[in-house]
Order: structure tokens, then sequence, then C-alpha cells
């Protein structure tokens, strides 16, 4: 699956569309709160400019439905990218119009210019063949640094590069990155290879555990989802949240992952859904009416902890419990320290387990945080991604 890369291809004087996720959120008064996903995508923005080409990017916002909206602008994010380069950076108030026409062919060598929100046009999630083909003739060269959505068959992410024909097609860094770890890795994994699921729902990971139980030596269950399984071991789970119409397939993963599939032995309860609540630790299967499960409890987290100490690879997506809240949060904290003081390659699957890793400070500790939360989830379910299958290969 390897693909060529932007750091690969002549770009001087050559104009570069690429595919940016500066999905970034805003407050009230359109301020940028957390501008990791521009820091993140620096490098291949970088590597353009420092070699002298004309750099158009393009992205999504929000969910604007397809139509324009200042609440949704990119406006904000490329006055931030021009911050933190040091060097303007020019805002095209359209993608295909006339302002972005204009813009990009006022370019010269080493500037960039950021378009307007994609899914201001209704076209973009369409995948519309004239909208990909009218972006398409803006470039020369096309990369996709957007791992965010590579599983969207969208026209900037598979509709461009299709209409790009013979010219080249690369990745950026953040894109190479999220292959080398989630598709190189997994394929083949040093050994013991360990995956850590949690989150709330086993109808969310149906797919991912199917998928891993044939390639993983120990698959660690937390979150809510584990009430679903303890429901089809006969258990009593309260008042969790637990998916009954699931039981039968939670049966049928047990019965195939045997000992590979290792459920919590504790549970740690609560008769609200607030720190202030009744407290109690209880053996999984034995929550009582009133109570929800809402984290593993310590003789599960030290159970976990054990087998991702001897783990060589580790593959980690959904938080052991109620990790934003305290004294819930112990579960995933214990997962998150047993990564950290280990010596695996460890990859974090995006959303809230990336979340945590950077609220608990161990993004540090671990090999890869994913940039994209579904993405990856569907990278671990063994899915193909046409957005990138349409690339160049290396």
């Amino acid at each position: 699956m390897a693909k060529k890369s932007i750091d690969n291809v002549d770009v001087s004087g050559k104009k570069v569309l690429m595919r940016v996720d500066f999905n970034v959120p805003l407050d009230d008064d359109l301020n940028i709160t957390d501008d990791r996903r521009i820091e993140m995508a620096l490098p291949s923005i970088k590597s353009v400019i420092d070699r002298g080409g004309k750099l158009i990017l393009m992205s999504h916002l929000g969910r604007p439905k397809g139509e324009a909206s200042k609440k949704y602008s990119l406006a904000p994010a490329a006055k931030r990218l021009g911050e933190i380069l040091g060097s303007p950076v020019h805002f095209a108030e359209d993608t295909v119009g006339p302002d972005a026409s204009s813009k990009i062919e006022a370019l010269v060598d080493g500037e960039v210019v950021v378009l307007e929100n994609l899914r201001f046009d209704a076209r973009e999630k369409s995948g519309d063949e004239a909208f990909s083909a009218q972006l398409a003739e803006f470039a020369d060269i096309y990369c996709n640094n957007a791992f965010g959505t590579c599983h969207r068959e969208h026209a900037s992410m598979y509709g461009v590069p299709t209409a790009m024909g013979g010219k080249p097609k690369v990745v950026g860094s953040l894109v190479e990155k999220e292959i080398k770890y989630l598709s190189g890795v997994i394929s083949s994994p040093e050994r013991p290879f360990v995956a850590i699921l949690g989150g709330a729902k086993v109808s969310d990971k149906i797919k991912v555990i199917d998928n891993l139980l044939g390639v993983c030596d120990k698959i660690l269950i937390g979150g809510a989802m584990a009430y679903t399984f303890s429901l089809a071991q006969g258990g009593k789970v309260g008042d969790s949240l637990v998916e009954p119409d699931k039981v039968d397939l939670a049966k049928e993963l047990m019965a195939k992952g045997g000992d590979k599939l290792v459920l919590p032995v504790d549970t740690h309860c609560g008769d609200a859904f607030n720190s202030d609540c009744n407290k109690q630790v209880v053996k999984a299967g034995e929550i009582a009416d009133g109570f929800e499960g809402l984290d593993i409890g310590p003789e599960s987290a030290k159970l976990f902890a054990s087998i991702i100490a001897d783990a060589k690879t580790i593959v980690w997506n959904g938080p052991m419990g109620v990790f934003e809240m305290s004294p819930f949060d112990e579960g995933t904290k214990a997962v998150a320290q047993a990564i950290a003081d280990g010596s695996s390659t460890s990859i974090i699957g995006g959303g809230d387990s990336a979340a945590a890793v950077a609220q608990l400070g161990f993004e540090d500790d671990v090999t890869h945080v994913s940039t994209g939360g579904g993405a990856s989830l569907s990278m671990l379910e063994g899915n193909k991604f046409a957005a990138v299958e349409v690339l160049d290969e290396a």
C-alpha cells in the first residue's frame, strides 16, 4: 500500500493542489480554539513552498450542508496558517469560482492560497465529476494530506485524483505515516500483538473485533460495550449502557475469539452519572439495580496492564470508561500508563483514545496517534480506501 510522497516529486514552479484537514474547532467569535490539525499539516506544506511550489490548499470545516456560511468559513484557518508560517497566505472566497481562479493564477513560487470550504458546494460530498474536474484543472500535482477523510469518496478525495489523469497524485506526510502504521504494522506486526477496544457500543466495533480476531494475539475489551458481552454471559448489568439486540453477536464473537478475547473481571459502578455519586467496585456481571458500570475495575486494570507489558505491538481504540470524569478515568489512565511504560510499537486510533492520551500527557510516549477516528476505525476493519488506492505507487 506504499504510495509516492510529495517529498519525492519536483514541485518547483508547479501548482500543487493539496487536500488538508483544517476542520478546526471555532468559538462563537470564530477564533480557533485548537490549531493542532493545521500544525500537523505543516511538514508537507513547508516541503512544497520551501522548494518553490505554488500551493493550493483545500479542506472542509464542519457540516454546512452545501450552503455558504460565515460560521464554517476557512478564513480563520488561512489567517492562522499565515501566522504560523510567518508569511502571507492568500484566501479565496470560493472554491472553483472567479476568486479562486484569479488568486491561483496570481500565485508566485513559494506562495499559498487556501480555498473556501469545499462543503459549501454540495457536489463535494456527492463526488460530482464536473466539480472534481474543475478542481483538478487548477493543478499540476495532487497531494492527499487528509487522512481523516480518506475513507470518504468525496470529490476532493477521490474525484480530483481520478480527474488528474497522468499527472502526479501523491500522499503528504500525514497520510504516509498513517498508512505506514495502521496498514503496514497491522499487516506484519511484531508479536505479541494486542488490541485494546473500548467505547460505548459493540455495534460500532463489530467489524474491527471480527477482523482483528484473525490478526491479534489478544483483544482487551473495555468501555460500555463490555456490558453487552457481560449480558451475553448471563451477567447482571444493572442500569449500564447495553445493546440487548447485540447479545447474540457478542456470543458469536466470544465463541470465535476464545482465550483471545479478554473481558473485564470487575467493574467500577455508580448510582448516577456524576463524580459525586455513590460508588462501588463489583465483580463483572454483578452490577446491582440502580447502578451502572462507568469504568473497568482495579483488578481489570491490573490484568490489562500485565498483558500490555508483554506486548510488542499495540493498537488502542476507545476509552475504558468515562475518562472525562474522575474517578471513572482510572481504567483509561492505567491502560495509557501501561502503554507509555512499555517499549512496544503503540498506535492510538484517533477519536476519544487520542483525546485521552493527550489529556493524560502521554502523546510523546506512544509511537503514533492517528489523526482520523473514523478513518482509523475503517482501516482496522480491514477496508481498502479508494481515495488512497487511486494515488501513485511508491
